[in-house]
């Protein structure tokens, strides 16, 4: 055991450190691509006269930052292969500590698409977690994880650069202990037993929703009791993991699907985020201009999971044969509810009252209530009336742990 933690932090090192080396070579080549706008405006403007010099420039120009961009590069990736050599023996993996997780998570969310199509060490999976580590989805395993195992479940799904531990806030002021968690809350309230997945939130919501309906058939599969009343409960980009994941598993004819009774998104951007779509215009037009197009390949270089929260797309059809970067285009389809569960909505604003002008246009900072209720201008997302509901005076992050919305989430689920 103490080999393999040894051998998984030094990939996870070299990893790190050959990502750094990309991301200061991607300086160099920022400055290069300036450099190449600008003359070619000027040596456009000379036209013919000028072609001579140019071809000697370009030339020049080429070789000195290719050698730059790689001596940056070697930099970072010498001192992690170093630091790798080095590690103890008895190290953990970085996913399994707190900052570890948080800076991996932060990582995934802001370019998790690439590192896992790279199949880079640093890419988180779909996974099942508890006491910081992975649960393998055995009967065994599970069993003795989960002792108290009931037949009543809830499945937490975090949002955007999350892990589970959100679930968890610390209290503002030192001398107070954290409050306890949804989870442990329905446990001595409800019977359930709560679960919580870790995923890579850079890659599309679609994909996360089918790796979590996979996860989710092999849990209802081996869990110690037979599973009577199943739930999910989604904050921000967890909510349309949430809701991505019922729909295709009922269109796969998933027997986990059988249980699910209650679908709860906390936050969730049904109808986009607004950051997302400014991103989204600023990339767009950084494009237009020779001399700003570096910086829009910066700004477009975000995963595909942030740009599904431009219209809180939940399927594949969505973004598949399309421009990820056209100019605030919705082409998000309806993702029925399964018949038999019941979707609920809690969305918050800045202040108490939803009608209040400022809370109305920054919602809880993150995310609209009419996005987190589901009213938009071409699509509706069909919450019964009962199943709603909204609270002033929150903010996004609030959501994971609040009072108010634990008295909501248990009134739902009982």
């Amino acid at each position: 055991m103490q080999h393999f933690r040894q051998v998984m932090q030094g990939a996870e090192l070299r990893a790190a450190g050959a990502l750094a080396g990309d991301a200061i070579g991607g300086v160099g080549g920022l400055v290069a691509d300036l450099h190449e706008a600008v003359a070619s405006r000027v040596f456009d403007a000379l036209g013919p006269m000028g072609a001579p010099v140019r071809v000697v420039h370009d030339g020049v120009s080429s070789a000195i930052y290719g050698g730059v961009r790689m001596g940056l590069r070697a930099l970072p990736r010498g001192g992690a292969t170093l630091a790798a050599l080095n590690a103890p023996a008895d190290a953990l993996p970085l996913a399994n500590t707190p900052r570890g997780g948080l800076a991996l998570a932060a990582l995934n969310g802001a370019i998790g698409d690439a590192l896992a199509e790279a199949d880079n060490p640093l890419a988180l999976g779909m996974s099942l977690r508890r006491d910081g580590g992975d649960v393998a989805l055995e009967a065994t395993e599970l069993a003795l994880t989960y002792p108290e195992a009931s037949g009543r479940v809830a499945v937490f799904v975090h949002g955007l650069i999350e892990t589970e531990d959100a679930w968890v806030r610390p209290p503002l002021s030192g001398r107070r202990p954290p409050r306890p968690s949804y989870g442990a809350l329905l446990r001595d309230d409800l019977g359930y037993t709560a679960v919580y997945v870790r995923y890579n939130t850079g890659r599309h919501i679609s994909d996360n929703g089918r790796a979590l309906s996979e996860l989710l058939e092999a849990l209802v599969a081996r869990w110690p009791v037979a599973i009577e009343e199943l739930a999910l409960v989604g904050h921000s980009m967890g909510g349309l993991v949430a809701r991505s994941a019922s729909h295709v598993g009922e269109r796969d004819g998933r027997g986990w699907v059988v249980p699910l009774r209650h679908v709860v998104c906390l936050g969730a951007p049904h109808m986009g985020a607004p950051l997302e779509k400014a991103a989204n215009v600023a990339g767009w037009t950084l494009g237009r201009v020779p001399e700003t197009r570096p910086f829009a390949k910066v700004v477009n270089g975000r995963s595909v999971g942030i740009k599904d929260l431009r219209y809180g797309s939940c399927a594949e059809a969505d973004w598949c044969d399309c421009d990820a970067d056209e100019l605030l285009t919705d082409r998000c389809q309806d993702v029925p509810f399964v018949d038999h569960a019941a979707y609920a909505f809690i969305g918050a604003t800045l202040f108490r009252s939803e009608r209040h002008p400022v809370g109305h246009v920054l919602g809880d900072l993150l995310v609209r209530l009419p996005s987190a209720s589901g009213r938009g201008r071409r699509r509706t997302i069909p919450f019964e009336v009962d199943r709603g509901r909204h609270l002033g005076g929150l903010t996004h992050f609030d959501l994971l742990n609040h009072p108010q919305v634990y008295d909501q989430l248990r009134d739902w689920l009982s």
